[in-house]
């Protein structure tokens, strides 16, 4: 375990390494998550001091220890249907309103997009809705595979657990009804729980920073980018937004994290309440 007191002064070099990498600002005042994070990689490098750390990182071509360090620093906490209300919007309005403009022909595909998807349960939860209001007759004949879910993540380790769509029982406990569970799920060897192939297919996961330009991924008729911004200062955030609108289609709709809120970029995006929850629709383009 490496030894912070003794390279403490160093620490903004390690915090602006990290910012770099992964997007995520740390003060010196979070000394003890570089500590409980960062602690037992530093040691095992053989690193002297930070500076070395820093260095060892940036030489390293593989990437493989810059991964280590995305995969310590960045959080991934997160559970099914992740607030209760947005959940209900997207149920009972948004989906079938994207249904209904594929089924009038107002589009021949709808594509959402879930930003810093950590783990999967997020983009998966949709095409659970989407099973959902399938099999109950609420998309009126528009099948799930109409709808193109993609979703990226910094952190190698969890887009790899992502993809797999396996999880643990504590994993599936959190957020999950028994419903979904008995119905979409198989039980798998280890006490975990595998969503079944037809739910899976309609999600595919790329490896991509909130820094990178996204541009190539296309255009959007849903985003998804839900408490991420929390962790970013305000200059990023407002470069964020606007590259996030960019890609959505006039018309489509951002939503973000209960705590956030987009009072910026009004010029862009309108707030739309539906049902009880906050919806940021992209403006026409002028």
């Amino acid at each position: 375990m490496f030894d912070f007191s003794k390279s403490a002064h160093h620490l903004p070099l390690l915090s602006q390494y990290v910012a770099e990498a992964c997007c995520i600002h740390l003060g010196e005042e979070k000394r003890y998550l570089f500590e409980a994070r960062l602690g037992t990689i530093i040691g095992e490098s053989g690193a002297r001091d930070i500076p070395d750390f820093v260095r060892l990182a940036k030489a390293d071509t593989t990437g493989r220890l810059r991964d280590k360090i995305i995969d310590a620093m960045t959080t991934h906490e997160t559970y099914w249907f992740r607030d209760v209300g947005p959940w209900a919007s997207l149920e009972e309005e948004l989906l079938p309103s994207l249904a209904a403009d594929l089924r009038s022909g107002k589009k021949n595909r709808i594509r959402i997009l879930c930003a810093a998807c950590s783990s999967g349960q997020e983009p998966y939860s949709i095409a659970l809705l989407l099973h959902k209001l399938a099999a109950n007759g609420r998309l009126n004949g528009v099948e799930p595979s109409q709808f193109e879910i993609l979703a990226f993540d910094v952190s190698p380790g969890t887009l790899f657990l992502a993809a797999a769509g396996r999880y643990s029982q504590l994993e599936i406990a959190r957020g999950l009804p028994d419903y979904w569970r008995d119905n979409y799920f198989d039980a798998t060897p280890g006490n975990t729980w595998t969503l079944r192939e037809p739910v899976r297919r309609l999600v595919s996961f790329k490896r991509r920073n909130l820094q990178d330009h996204l541009d190539n991924l296309g255009m959007f008729d849903l985003l998804l980018c839900r408490n991420v911004a929390i962790y970013f200062k305000e200059d990023f955030k407002m470069d964020l937004f606007s590259r996030l609108a960019k890609i959505i289609h006039p018309g489509g709709h951002l939503l973000l994290g209960g705590t956030e809120s987009l009072f910026t970029h009004q010029d862009v995006f309108e707030l739309q309440r539906i049902r009880n929850s906050i919806f940021y629709r992209r403006r026409p383009i002028a």
